[in-house]
């Protein structure tokens, strides 16, 4: 039982006409740029459904005049892209996600053999938004302690003073996140979700913005401590980065050779202004049509059989969380806010659903066997979906 591999013929439990397929993806893309068309100049009410209660056009939000603040607002957005660009070479698709994890207040666990910037990468968006910036080897010996900071005595007061730890930064890179214990897993973990940490009977509020970069190695597994579903389901996005393309090695080969070095970013953003743009992204249009979208999408990984994939049944082992819902909600509307929109279309869900999605499905043993992934299982789900 195997899933169709890209650039295969179709087998097994998806065999059928390619054709057929190809014709549901362009119709897809064509209903996609028919609701980003409809949606424009037009308010809130318009665009839904009659088939539930409207909000009163009083509340509604003008779509054209909040599309232009949007513009206007999400223009540095280009400016943090110029800067990063500078540094790293390709690697586009992880400098976006690193940007709509920032402006959805998530957090990203990236996956991908060393040597891909990822260190580079957070490092330099920490430079770019002048904000502080920890990295963190994790390690088997690593201690709770060593993450978030303790109690130290001071002899000559003779009382107890806090030493926070390097998790008290803006930017933050848990390197191999793996390979540290679970106590140190659970740690950092309670950090990003409260946004906050205890260290003795005080608990310290964590600074503003606090984006956590988690990278796993998917090569060396020996001697590491795998992250539980539970855990991993915190993070907003999780990212496989893979390696660069000829020309792009070979840019980063001729800059890390240069006798100037690396080019160095420089700030052009505060911490205040992401702060802002947080605010701005909640505001960004979510039409009634897209939520119904976003949740068949979730519950087509949880009832496969209501949506024509039965075969999924014996695939999945458990669907995705609640969590997968309100992340592709936050992370479509991130999306649209780096493409200078001020409303949601079906293909900024589709943009962001693999690296939502992929790290909240549970695959059953028979779907390990078979060497099938979660990223073809997702493939299959928007692939049969119906896009509004």
């Amino acid at each position: 039982m195997k899933l169709t591999q890209p650039g295969s013929s179709p087998k097994g439990i998806f065999a059928g006409p390619r054709s057929q397929m190809s014709k549901e993806s362009n119709q897809m893309d064509q209903e996609s740029n028919q609701f980003s068309s409809e949606i424009e100049g037009t308010t809130a009410t318009d665009v839904v459904t009659n088939e539930t209660t409207a909000a009163p056009s009083s509340s509604a939000p003008d779509i054209r005049a909040l599309n232009e603040r949007i513009g206007k607002a999400s223009q540095f957005i280009d400016l943090l892209r110029m800067e990063l660009n500078k540094v790293i070479v390709g690697q586009s698709h992880m400098v976006d996600r690193l940007l709509i994890g920032l402006l959805g207040n998530g957090h990203v666990l990236l996956e991908g053999v060393p040597g891909l910037a990822k260190t580079l990468a957070i490092k330099s968006l920490s430079e770019s938004i002048e904000g502080q910036f920890s990295r963190i080897q994790f390690t088997p010996d690593l201690l709770p302690a060593d993450l978030v900071g303790t109690m130290i005595y001071n002899q000559k007061s003779e009382s107890f003073s806090v030493k926070k730890g390097p998790i008290f930064a803006n930017f933050v890179l848990a390197d191999e996140i793996n390979r540290a214990p679970a106590k140190v897993q659970s740690a950092l973990l309670e950090a990003m979700q409260e946004r906050q940490v205890t260290i003795g009977p005080e608990s310290y509020p964590l600074p503003s913005p606090f984006l956590v970069l988690a990278t796993q190695n998917p090569v060396e597994q020996e001697g590491t401590y795998p992250l539980p579903e539970a855990q991993v389901d915190r993070f907003l996005l999780k990212v496989v980065i893979g390696y660069p393309t000829k020309s792009e090695e070979q840019k980063i080969v001729r800059a890390n050779l240069s006798p100037e070095g690396l080019p160095k970013p420089h700030p052009v953003v505060k911490p205040s202004d992401v702060i802002q743009a947080r605010k701005l992204v909640k505001e960004i249009y979510l039409d009634e049509k897209i939520e119904r979208y976003i949740v068949d999408l979730v519950f087509a990984t949880r009832e496969p059989g209501q949506y024509g994939m039965g075969h999924l049944s014996q695939l999945i082992n458990f669907g995705a969380s609640p969590r997968a819902s309100i992340g592709l909600g936050v992370a479509s509307k991130a999306h649209a806010f780096l493409n200078h929109r001020g409303y949601v279309t079906p293909e900024d869900v589709r943009a962001v659903a693999m690296d939502v999605m992929r790290h909240r499905i549970g695959l059953t043993f028979e779907a390990e066997a078979e060497n099938i992934s979660t990223e073809q299982i997702v493939t299959e789900i928007m692939d049969n979906v119906q896009v509004p």
